[in-house]
């Protein structure tokens, strides 16, 4: 940040380009000293002594799991829905129901992300997390557990509002970190891949406790739909009530509306900083920033990055994984074993990037790296073919493992060198990309039901 732009927080109005009626040195000053401030501004790394960073490490952790828990719910809980809808395909019919509304939801957002209120955006689709995994709750109650088309209905339109949901929160977590420390987006990415990997063990251990009960299955489906409603709640108060509040927050926060953000006012408000929506005219040159084409130009390779990321991973999990591997000594718990293996994988290779000897951040290397990834098609299908159970668990860990580890790598690299409101205008673009990702993946998924009969 340049020293121009100090200046301009500092000067006699005590005005941001947002119009802050509190000068950013005042609440500085609250925490550290005027000349550490300057220099920790001057390079992009907060005061030494500005606290809640292992704090707001975790709350990031937990929000990521609260983006994904629902869903992941509902995709670990396939064996449930195959036995109430067998001949609908739900792992499959529900990811491509999902994959629509995510992806048009955050096309819309990413392209009007200067002008959104990021807390009012976070808020929305955790409270629409929170209200869908309700609905799955009341739906299944209501229906005794019942099959049948109506009902199935229903939980595709569910499945459409936790696409909605994502689109808000995923989008808008990874634009709002994106402009503070790498460890926050690497923790909600890790808390993402952390819900996979726990309604994974939670479905195993539901599963084998409701093994020998009457409608066990059913048993272990609400309580895993009244664990996950639980949780989107807590993140709903975690995001209004604790994130805004913490010091290091409210630093970059300032720092990010000090370099033009007008997104962050109401996250300020929340953490007792109070803003107007006035700008400063004289300071308007200042504060451009790069436009969405600009930095999509510059970042295609990320871009693309992700989007080969999730279309291979999503073309085999969870549909192939949960339907076309074949019958095995596991019976009914082997899918649920290779998913809670990919899941448990993903997880490790998120944090696999904390060390800065095995992160791998040139450019080229990570796109060969991902482009290499497309071996693992052959080797599934010919592992389904011929392979042992034990064959198809590894090369699954690999896909879960490579899937992580690249997915932070690229997210951690790309925000690197941009301003605050550039940094957050990126990370909404890189996620639509993912999430494009996804739903090619999801698409192509079907292609393994060539000559099956469907």
């Amino acid at each position: 940040m340049e020293k121009s732009t100090n200046k301009s927080c500092r000067n006699s109005s005590g005005a941001f380009q947002v119009g802050c009626n509190m000068d950013i040195e005042a609440m500085m000053s609250e925490v550290d000293t005027r000349e550490e401030t300057k220099a920790a501004m001057e390079s992009s790394e907060p005061p030494r002594r500005l606290e809640g960073k292992y704090a707001a490490i975790v709350v990031c952790w937990l929000l990521g799991n609260g983006c994904l828990f629902s869903w992941n719910s509902m995709l670990t809980i396939e064996d449930y829905y195959v036995f109430l809808f067998p001949k609908y395909h739900p792992s499959r019919v529900l990811t491509l129901v999902y994959q629509p509304f995510a992806v048009g939801t955050l096309a819309i957002l990413a392209y009007k992300e200067d002008k959104i209120n990021t807390r009012i955006r976070n808020l929305f689709g955790y409270t629409l997390f929170f209200i869908s995994a309700l609905s799955v709750l009341i739906l299944d109650l209501a229906t005794s557990g019942k099959g049948g088309l109506g009902t199935f209905i229903g939980i595709c339109v569910v499945s459409g509002a936790f696409g909605i949901a994502d689109a808000h929160t995923q989008g808008g977590m990874v634009g709002d970190l994106s402009y503070m420390l790498p460890e926050f987006i690497q923790s909600f990415l890790a808390g993402a891949a952390a819900s996979g990997a726990l309604t994974s063990a939670l479905r195993l251990i539901t599963k084998a406790a409701f093994a020998n009960s009457k409608n066990g299955l059913h048993k272990g489906a609400i309580m895993f739909f009244a664990i996950s409603t639980f949780f989107e709640l807590l993140c709903v108060l975690l995001y209004a009530f604790v994130f805004p509040k913490l010091p290091i927050v409210k630093y970059f926060r300032a720092k990010a509306a000090s370099e033009g953000s007008k997104t962050v006012s109401s996250d300020l408000a929340a953490g007792g900083i109070q803003t107007s929506s006035g700008r400063v005219n004289e300071d308007d040159k200042q504060f451009e920033r790069k436009g969405n084409k600009q930095l999509f130009m510059e970042n295609i390779d990320y871009a693309l990055d992700l989007f080969l990321i999730y279309a291979l991973t999503l073309s085999i999990f969870p549909g192939f994984l949960s339907e076309d591997t074949g019958s095995h000594s596991l019976g009914t718990w082997y899918a649920l074993v290779l998913i809670a293996m990919y899941n448990v994988c993903d997880l490790i290779g998120r944090y696999i990037p904390l060390s800065k000897t095995l992160k791998l951040e040139s450019r080229k290397m990570l796109t060969t790296v991902i482009v290499s990834r497309l071996l693992f098609v052959p080797a599934f299908y010919f592992t389904a073919k011929y392979g042992t159970q034990g064959w198809m668990i590894m090369l699954t860990s690999f896909l879960g493992l490579s899937n992580g580890y690249l997915t932070v790598c690229v997210l951690t690299s790309a925000p690197k060198g941009y301003k605050g409101p550039e940094q957050n205008a990126l990370g909404n673009l890189l996620v639509l990309f993912l999430l494009g990702g996804i739903f090619a993946g999801v698409t192509l998924d079907w292609l393994w039901l060539i000559g099956k009969g469907w």
